[in-house]
């Protein structure tokens, strides 16, 4: 079997090196034989973005081009529909096979309300799960809501090298070098008229500039 595919969904508004390194790290980490990014097209676990899904998804093929372990799947933009995971994972499996082993990436915060996720409990079905921390603040159990805490508890692996001897249901935990970074500060400095230079990638930041998005109206 080909070693596992990681799979990093996110609204990338903007793209940042804090997920470049996110995704970067989590290949030597877990063992990946890659990382498939996923931008949503219509997130519904936040408002309308302020640029549009295809320019976002532009930023993200800017970002990642050029290095031959990430790809980038555009189903979620194409697709003329609110972007679950679930769904997601579901078409995957389909396209991938029953016996693929699929890793979902995400980081700590998003993983503490993971149980707010339509059909949460289902994707343990379709992947497994992989959730970053920064260095020295592990995932602590007593720090997630009581259904996830048993969920973490009953399937998580200490060993990420077991990811790929089964398709899905394991969760695995990693630090990963802590970066300072966040897109809403850098919507906050680009609509102020500061710099983000060395915030993102040259390719991205000149993508911005030159659609003028992320200003002030």
């Amino acid at each position: 079997m080909p070693a596992p595919l990681g799979l990093f969904g996110g609204t990338f508004d903007p793209v940042h090196f804090g997920h470049l390194r996110l995704a970067e790290e989590s290949i030597g980490h877990l063992g990946l034989g890659g990382v498939r990014w996923i931008p949503a097209g219509q997130p519904p676990h936040r408002g309308v973005p302020q640029v549009t899904a295809e320019q976002r998804l532009e930023m993200v093929l800017r970002s990642t081009a050029g290095n031959e372990q990430f790809s980038v799947d555009a189903s979620e933009v194409e697709a003329a529909a609110p972007s679950y995971t679930v769904h997601t994972l579901e078409r995957l499996r389909r396209e991938l096979g029953p016996d693929r082993s699929l890793v979902l990436l995400v980081g700590a915060d998003a993983f503490a309300g993971l149980a707010s996720w339509h059909r949460w409990a289902d994707i343990f079905s379709l992947a497994h799960v992989a959730v970053s921390h920064r260095p020295g603040f592990p995932v602590e159990t007593g720090s997630l809501p009581l259904e996830l805490s048993s969920e973490f508890n009953a399937r998580r692996l200490s060993d990420a090298g077991r990811l790929k001897d089964a398709p899905a249901g394991g969760i695995v935990t990693f630090a990963m070098t802590q970066l300072a970074i966040s897109a809403t500060q850098i919507r906050k400095l680009l609509a102020n008229g500061l710099s983000a230079r060395y915030l993102l990638p040259d390719s991205v930041l000149d993508y911005i500039q030159t659609h003028s998005l992320y200003r002030n109206s």
